[in-house]
Order: structure tokens, then C-alpha cells, then sequence
């Protein structure tokens, strides 16, 4: 023990884990007072962590004050029956880890702890405020203390797999939470009151509760990825989950949701929806609109499926079974996805929205160029132009202009003009070259979608242009990347969008994209997913599916907890076994991070 605590003045990191220990040595306590004459004292640190995990520990002493200094303190998987007053007098505690213990409760005092963040780290010059994770899971709670209001940096509370049946109100206080798991638990109810404060959260378990609805203002969570309401009593969902914008995946298997809101049809990057065993009659034409990759609607009262399914090309998996449907036929049903929605696009009636004339055409554009003066905003999506009509460029103060599925060759020089413009869309048009003299004089430009064109190869100084930007896409632009693309002239990148661009390896040069939250690199053929990718470390969503990917380095785990979404469907992965790949990201990154640790 004298060496271990010897090493532990030097480093700061003291680790007892497995070792059967059935208190916490005393010396531990006072690590500075048992400086030893061999040792430099005056080179002796105090101690910032301290990993006690999977001993038979029953008791945290008082002293635990004495570590002011202490980051981390981890005493999971042991027979701790209660805490100390003293956590609440660990000013710079980050990460507080308790699970797998005996607690019947949390003590109001842990409020105190992280309530002296910012005067602890003010008194040292430093202004940055640290987040607080607090893991109390799988212990024997009933409910947790107000006294985590006072948590104003609490970023990641995990209480699962207790039996909590409601949660305080001070957790209104703690706005900066972006991650919530109360897994089996006897959760009710979630208060809108919370909901409303909760802005920052991007993922929120709630499953195995018995919730018997969502909060009406659950749209308020515009930041939420992902949301785990499975097995519940839930029988609705409110129309405001069309404000989720950013909802990635929606689990609401085993509830008893009849019906769906229409609203759920505008949910743009939702991948995957859950609602297996509920009780759907049927699946609306509005939530056919959906991209999904993973639609689950087995076990439920479904007796037919509206052709417009046909539509969502993006499916990869359509699980029907335990439906009674009778317009289909049961190998259709149960066979592969595709050939089902082939079926049912044959069912579509033909030339469902007739082209519009040329007299309503020009009436559209000329009241879309005089909305556009007030609101500077102009759409002319789908107008079959082959030309930008000049009675456009009545303001030049744009800061949005969709010209998207037209068949515009080239960008009109009356462009230029437009300094004000953020967003430029131009999706599904036939443009060859890259437009980078007109592009030069748009400085506010942020967002530039370029997908789906016949582009030529852009020069290899074309982003230095758009320096500015904050979303690209140049998807379906086969070869138009240069061979070294210099994405690191986009330093403000946020967005980056490469779909079927027949890249066989990952540009180098966006890995030192740092402040990138959305990567699509799926549909291509790369074979190597680099271990730089680790250094994305704001990436939230990564699409690799349909490439030709056989292995995951396990580096890509230290992605979490920032990674949210990670798609890898159409990859011929042979070292991860199928039923952790259908679990989604999180079991996906688990088994990462276990491999890495080996």
C-alpha cells in the first residue's frame, strides 16, 4: 500500500479497484501526511482521483473532506448502504460514480459539492465552468434530492434501475443537463415544468417506467437525439415532437399508442422509429415523408400500409410481423424490405402531382420575389427553371435562396450582388463547374448544398472560397473531390455531407475538422475507418452505412459521450456480432470501448 500511495503524490490518481478491500484505508485520507523521507515533499500533489470500484467497501468516512482536490471519485460496485455529509465539501468534483451499491438515498450535501464549482475554479483565474456526471444506478433509491438543483453544471445524471417514482422539481435549476437515464424506475409523470428548462438535453431514457404519456411541450427538447420511451404505459404522442428537430431515434416499443400525429412527418433526420407491440391501426401518409433506415411496427393492429411507404427508399429494415394484414401477402410480409417497398410503390397512382403550367409557374415566382423583400427569404424549389427569371433580384439583401430541383447549368452573375446571403441551395440541378467566382463574393455564406449535380472535379483551392462555412453538402457529385481535398480551408465546418461520392477512403483532411457535429460518408466504398477519427471530438452523427467497412477500430469509442448517432447498416462487419449492431449505437460503442480496454 506505501508504494501504491507513493505513486499516488506523484500522479494524483490513486486506483484500489478489486481488491477486496473492505473499507478505505485510513493513509488514503491524508496521502500528504505520509510524505516519506525518500520522497520530495515539496513535489508531492494532492489527490484528483480516486477509483475504488468492485470491492466490498460499506462505509465512506467523513475524512473524505480532506480531499478537496479530488476530479473523480468512482465507488461503484460495492456495499455502500448510505454517503457522507463530506460529499457536499469536494469543490471540483466532475465525476461522481456510485452505482451498483446498497443506497437507500442520496444526501441533500451533494448540492454543496458542485455548488462551489465556480468559486473554486474563479479563485484559481480560471472562468470555464466544468460539467458535473452523476451516476447513482442500480442501487435501491426511491428518490433523489432536491439538492441536485443546486448542480447548475449537472451534464449527465444516470439514476437506472431503481425505484424512483418522481423527479424533484429543483431539477429545473439544472439547465445544462444534456443527458438523463431513468431506466426502470416507477416514473408517472415527467413534468412540463422540467421539459420547458431541459433545452440542452440530447438524449433522455425513460424506458421501463410507467409513464402514461409524453409531456405535451416535448418539443421544447430541440436538441434531443435520441429518446428511449420503451415499455411503458404511453397511449398518444403530442404533436409538438415535430419541434424535436434533431431526433435521430424514437423508441416507443411495448406502450399502447393507437395512433400517430401527422406532426411526426417532420422529423428530417430521424433513422429510426420503434413502435413495435402498440396498438397502431394504421400507419398515416404524412409519416411516410420520413428518411428511416429502421421502421418496427410488428405487433400491432395494422391491417393494411399505405403505398406512399413504397416511396421511403431510405428503409433498410420494415418489420411487420404480428400484423394482421390482409392486402398483403405473407411472403411479402416477411421477406426482404426491398421487394416490399417495390410492391407497393407498383400501387401508387400515376402522375400524382401534374406539372404545373407555365402561367401558374411565373405567378409563383413573381410572388416568391416579392415575399422574399420582407422576409429574406426566397424558395423557388421545383420550378423546372433552366434560367433565374431577373424579377428574382428585387432585393438584394437575401439570406436564404433554395433554387433546388431545377435545371440550372450555372449560377446567374446577378448572384453576386447578394453579399448577404447565409444559405444557398442548389440541390438536384445540372450544374458542372464549380462556381467559385460568384461564391467569392458571398462572405456570410454558411450553408452551401451542392448535391446531386453532374460537378466536375472542383479545383484543388475551391474551399478557400467559402471559408465561412458551416455546412456542405456535396453529395451524388461522383469525382468531383480533387485527389487531396483541403477541408482544413473550412475550419468553421459543422456540417459535411459526402454521400455516393465512390470514395474509397476518408479524406485525411477532415480529421482535423474540430469543430464538425454531422459526418455522411455512407453509399461510397471506403474499406478503413481511421483511428484519427477519434479527434472529432464535437461529432454527434456519424453515417457509414452501405460502404465496404469489415472491422471498427475501438478508438472510435472515445467519440462517446459526444457521439449520439453512429450508422453502419450495409457494411460486411465481421467483428461485431449482429445483435449488438441492432441495439444501435450505444451497445455499439460499449463493445468498442470493451475491446479497447483489452
Amino acid at each position: 500500500m506505501d508504494r501504491v500511495l507513493k505513486a499516488a503524490r506523484a500522479s494524483g490518481s490513486l486506483n484500489l479497484s478489486n481488491r477486496s478491500l473492505s473499507d478505505v484505508p485510513s493513509e488514503v485520507y491524508r496521502s500528504l501526511d505520509a510524505v516519506q523521507a525518500d520522497e520530495k515533499w515539496w513535489e508531492a500533489v494532492e489527490l484528483q482521483k480516486l477509483i475504488l470500484v468492485h470491492n466490498n467497501i460499506q462505509l465512506l468516512s467523513e475524512e473524505l473532506r480532506n480531499l478537496s482536490s479530488l476530479t473523480v471519485l468512482n465507488v461503484s460496485h460495492n456495499k455502500l448502504s448510505e454517503l457522507p455529509a463530506a460529499i457536499g465539501e469536494l469543490p471540483a468534483l466532475k465525476l461522481f460514480d456510485v452505482s451498483f451499491n446498497s443506497l437507500m438515498r442520496i444526501p441533500e450535501e451533494i448540492g454543496s459539492a458542485t455548488s462551489l464549482v465556480k468559486e473554486f475554479f474563479t479563485c484559481r483565474l480560471l472562468r470555464q465552468l466544468f460539467p458535473f456526471r452523476f451516476d447513482c444506478s442500480s442501487n435501491h433509491l426511491k428518490e433523489l434530492p432536491g439538492g441536485l438543483g443546486r448542480c447548475s453544471d449537472l451534464s449527465d445524471l444516470k439514476a437506472s434501475n431503481n425505484s424512483i417514482s418522481s423527479l424533484p422539481d429543483q431539477l429545473a435549476n439544472c439547465s445544462k443537463l444534456t443527458k438523463l437515464d431513468m431506466e426502470g424506475n416507477k416514473l408517472k409523470v415527467i413534468s412540463k415544468n422540467l421539459i420547458a428548462s431541459w433545452t440542452m438535453l440530447t438524449e433522455l431514457n425513460a424506458s421501463k417506467n410507467l409513464l402514461n404519456g409524453l409531456p405535451e411541450n416535448i418539443g421544447s427538447l430541440s436538441r434531443l437525439i435520441r429518446l428511449n420511451v420503451f415499455q411503458n404505459k404511453i397511449s398518444s404522442i403530442p404533436p409538438s415532437i415535430k419541434d424535436c428537430c434533431a431526433l435521430a431515434e424514437l423508441y416507443m416499443g411495448n406502450n399502447s399508442v393507437s395512433t400517430l400525429p401527422m406532426e411526426i412527418g417532420a422529423l428530417s433526420h430521424l433513422g429510426t422509429l420503434d413502435l413495435h407491440s402498440n396498438q397502431l391501426k394504421e400507419y398515416p401518409v404524412e409519416a411516410c415523408k420520413l428518411h428511416l433506415l429502421v421502421l418496427d411496427l410488428s405487433n400491432n393492429s395494422l391491417s393494411g400500409l399505405p403505398p406512399e411507404i413504397g416511396k421511403m427508399t431510405t428503409l433498410r429494415k420494415l418489420l411487420l410481423t404480428g400484423n394482421p394484414i390482409r392486402t398483403l401477402r405473407s411472403s411479402l410480409v416477411s421477406g426482404p424490405t426491398p421487394a416490399l417497398l417495390k410492391f407497393l410503390r407498383s400501387r401508387l397512382p400515376e402522375n400524382e402531382e401534374p406539372e404545373a403550367s407555365s402561367t401558374q409557374r411565373g405567378d409563383v415566382i413573381t410572388m416568391a420575389a416579392r415575399m422574399s423583400i420582407t422576409s429574406k427569404d426566397l424558395s423557388l424549389e421545383g420550378q423546372g427553371l433552366s434560367a433565374v427569371p431577373s424579377e428574382v433580384w428585387e432585393s438584394s439583401e437575401l439570406m436564404k435562396l433554395d433554387l433546388s430541383k431545377n435545371s440550372l447549368q450555372e449560377l446567374p452573375v446577378e448572384l453576386s450582388s447578394c453579399t448577404s446571403l447565409q444559405t444557398l441551395i442548389l440541390s438536384r440541378n445540372k450544374i458542372k463547374d464549380w462556381p467559385g467566382a460568384i461564391l467569392k463574393s458571398l462572405p456570410n455564406l454558411i450553408c452551401l448544398k451542392l448535391d446531386n449535380n453532374p460537378l466536375k472535379q472542383i479545383p484543388s483551392d475551391g474551399f478557400q472560397a467559402v471559408s465561412m462555412l458551416q455546412v456542405l453538402d456535396l453529395s451524388g457529385n461522383i469525382a468531383s473531390l480533387p485527389e487531396h481535398p483541403t477541408f482544413s480551408s473550412l475550419p468553421l465546418l459543422q456540417e459535411l455531407y459526402l454521400r455516393r461520392m465512390r470514395l474509397h477512403e476518408v479524406p485525411p483532411s477532415i480529421l482535423g475538422l474540430k469543430l464538425l457535429r454531422v459526418l455522411d460518408l455512407s453509399q461510397n466504398s471506403i474499406q478503413l475507418v481511421p483511428e484519427g477519427m477519434k479527434n472529432l471530438a464535437a461529432l454527434t452523427e456519424l453515417d457509414l452505412s452501405d460502404n465496404n467497412i469489415s472491422m471498427l477500430p475501438p478508438q472510435l469509442s472515445l467519440l462517446e459521450p459526444s457521439l449520439q448517432v453512429l450508422r453502419l447498416d450495409g457494411n460486411p462487419l465481421r467483428s461485431i456480432r449482429r445483435a449488438i449492431l441492432d441495439k444501435g449505437t450505444k451497445a455499439v460503442l460499449t463493445y468498442l470501448k470493451d475491446k479497447l480496454t483489452e
